[in-house]
């Protein structure tokens, strides 16, 4: 046999080999924990109820609103010059407020830089979260007031910060829990990995709360993962569970009972919230670059402040002067957010060597000294040139 046959011959074999690599697990879609469908209907779960009040529920719906409102003042700004760049939530307003409305005081968040709907629910004034994004502080918040991490920005780093919180938290004794947010996009980071490892060997009191908005940037779910992304927990050793990410319901319930486990001492949980980013991954993005106007219109038709409107309304709970006052609500934090940052005092620069170390730092105090000498080599120009 020639080399010319003999590789025409392997030729096939890789191929065939190749195509069999490429193609995904045949297995069935697995089941979303739903408490309440697209079309506003109230369905139950063996595994996950929940009994709330009209009153929650209408709370639940507000936040839900003034969330999205705030985001999308948010987006105008950046637009309009006022921010550097802007992380919107639309789309994952459920996601947010059920995790976040299942928390309690005691807990303690670590999110990434979109959470705003969970800031909200931590007491977080909105007009705080902007302040990074415009360039003036690097948090504008005191974690500990409102057991809220600042936002981070490095992918997947704030889940090992979790889990050692957590871990401290379980060595205190406390019966307190953590919640860890991160993206699909992030579950591919080593960083989520070893979370997930210590987590599990150290019964972590840690919640792994994973917003699945389908797209890592321009990288669709499927380059992450070949499984469901929930099922991930499995080779660590702890549970997960798919949620429809677009009831706020259901995130509620299943949030809660991750974190009631984690509080009895049985260690974490992996949540995966199957929801959608409506818009830019940032506001430097342009979506329409690598996803179809089509994908979009399906997930439109998922809303989670729609479907929820619809079950208020055809169940009783919420009359048309509640809806009509909340838009009012929703109209006076448009304009206070608007007013809060274009009143947003510049930074001094020499505040940049403010806080770096504790107790202070003698390379920092040089820096410090040669920045300043800087500065004011453009006042000594300035005064010359008179």
């Amino acid at each position: 046999m020639t080399v010319e046959s003999t590789a025409a011959a392997r030729k096939p074999r890789r191929a065939s080999k190749r195509t069999s690599a490429a193609k995904k697990p045949q297995s069935a879609e697995p089941q979303l924990v739903q408490l309440l469908t697209p079309e506003g209907e109230r369905v139950e779960h063996p595994d996950y109820s929940i009994g709330l009040s009209p009153e929650e529920l209408r709370g639940l719906y507000r936040d839900m609103v003034l969330t999205r409102r705030f985001d999308a003042e948010a987006t105008a700004l950046q637009r309009q010059g006022e921010l550097g760049l802007w992380a919107s939530l639309l789309g994952q307003e459920a996601a947010q407020i059920g995790s976040g409305r299942a928390l309690r005081d005691d807990d303690y968040v670590f999110p990434t830089y979109r959470e705003h709907g969970v800031a909200w629910c931590r007491g977080v004034d909105p007009t705080n979260l902007l302040g990074m994004f415009r360039g003036v502080n690097h948090g504008g918040w005191d974690p500990n007031s409102n057991n809220f991490h600042l936002y981070t920005i490095v992918i997947g780093s704030q889940t090992l910060h979790a889990t050692g919180y957590a871990m401290g938290v379980a060595k205190d004794g406390a019966d307190s829990a953590v919640i860890a947010y991160f993206g699909d996009g992030a579950s591919s980071q080593g960083d989520v990995a070893e979370s997930f490892t210590f987590s599990a060997v150290y019964n972590a009191p840690v919640v792994f709360f994973c917003q699945n908005n389908q797209w890592a940037i321009s990288e669709p779910t499927e380059r992450q993962t070949r499984v469901p992304l929930y099922q991930r927990a499995q080779g660590f050793g702890f549970p997960g569970v798919r949620v429809d990410g677009n009831d706020v319901l259901a995130c509620l319930a299943v949030t809660r009972s991750a974190l009631e486990r984690a509080r009895r001492g049985e260690g974490p949980t992996l949540v995966e919230a199957f929801t959608y980013r409506m818009g830019a991954h940032t506001t430097s993005d342009d979506p329409t670059k690598y996803r179809a106007d089509e994908e979009r219109a399906a997930w439109e038709a998922k809303d989670p402040i729609l479907r929820l409107r619809t079950y208020l309304e055809k169940s009783g709970h919420a009359d048309e002067a509640f809806f009509t006052a909340l838009e009012a609500e929703s109209e006076t934090l448009g304009k206070r957010v608007r007013e809060a940052v274009r009143a947003m005092p510049d930074p001094e620069p020499l505040a940049l060597f403010e806080h770096a170390y504790a107790d202070g730092n003698s390379l920092v105090d040089e820096e410090r000294a040669q920045f300043a000498a800087y500065q004011a080599s453009f006042a000594d120009s300035a005064e010359e040139g008179k």
